[in-house]
């Protein structure tokens, strides 16, 4: 575990990140991350949840379906 410290930037405060987690998360300045509620805790991650859970959905119905699938792909 790691402690950062809040910064005051301008007007906002901010949360610096150490470059091994930027590495480890594959973040560069610019990025965006998402920060999810959890109980207790708060998760950073540089990929949308909700995007996550809707590709999920829609890999399982390209399975299901796949034989429709190909037919319009022709």
């Amino acid at each position: 575990m790691q402690t950062l410290k809040l910064t005051q930037i301008g007007n906002s405060v901010g949360l610096i990140l150490p470059k091994e987690v930027l590495a480890r998360l594959k973040l560069e300045k610019g990025d965006t991350v998402f920060l999810t509620d959890a109980p207790g805790a708060v998760t950073i991650t540089p990929h949308d949840p909700k995007f996550e859970e809707q590709m999920t959905m829609a890999r399982k119905i390209m399975k299901q379906r796949r034989e429709v699938l190909r037919e319009l792909a022709k």
